[in-house]
């Protein structure tokens, strides 16, 4: 199936922008996800394009109780340990489903406007008005602002997390690796050896 939305791609970077333009966000062990909803229908789509709606039923009975009939929304789908970090074990397993939930950090469509033009920081605004009223499976991933990229680095590598992806805040949605999303990964997380 071809995939009408291109993904946007994180180039790998060796240390995190610390200028005032950046967005940070964590970077969780999960399956990239769009989450596709046309009135009734919700299609939950993986990286390459296989549709996983059934795989994760959370996820899509959330997408239907947004008040918003028609959406595209990127983000990671994630089991998450009692410890509040993704357990990327406990997805692949396949044996936690129905307790796989969407971190959406990016929305690309909503009604029928495409919002992959808006710079970054608007599409994030939008995103987090399209789930103010918080539908349980779904969660507005988290981000910081700012020249505390750094820091925050140092703080999730230190508490056990991937890494962090940063984003310039007024760049368009593109589809393909892009230079201005740039992620950067704790060297010691076990996600390093399943890319070796």
């Amino acid at each position: 199936m071809r995939i009408a939305y291109e993904l946007c791609l994180a180039t790998a970077g060796k240390q995190v922008p610390s200028g005032p333009d950046w967005i940070h966000e964590v970077k969780h062990d999960g399956y990239r996800m769009l989450a596709i909803r046309q009135n009734e229908r919700v299609r939950l789509l993986s990286r390459n394009g296989t549709d996983w709606t059934k795989r994760y039923p959370w996820i899509a009975e959330a997408a239907l109780k947004c008040r918003q009939q028609h959406f595209v929304m990127d983000g990671e789908a994630l089991v998450l340990g009692v410890d509040g970090i993704s357990d990327f074990n406990a997805l692949h397993s396949r044996k936690h489903e129905h307790e796989v939930q969407l971190y959406a950090f990016d929305v690309l469509a909503i009604g029928g406007d495409d919002l992959r033009p808006l710079p970054l920081h608007l599409r994030k605004t939008n995103l987090e008005r399209l789930l103010a009223r918080r539908p349980d499976g779904i969660t507005v991933a988290p981000f910081e602002r700012g020249a505390i990229g750094p820091e925050l680095f140092r703080v999730a590598c230190r508490i056990g997390l991937e890494g962090l992806v940063s984003k310039h805040r007024d760049r368009p949605y593109r589809g393909g690796k892009q230079k201005h999303w740039i992620k950067v990964k704790n060297r010691s997380h076990p996600a390093m050896e399943r890319e070796l």
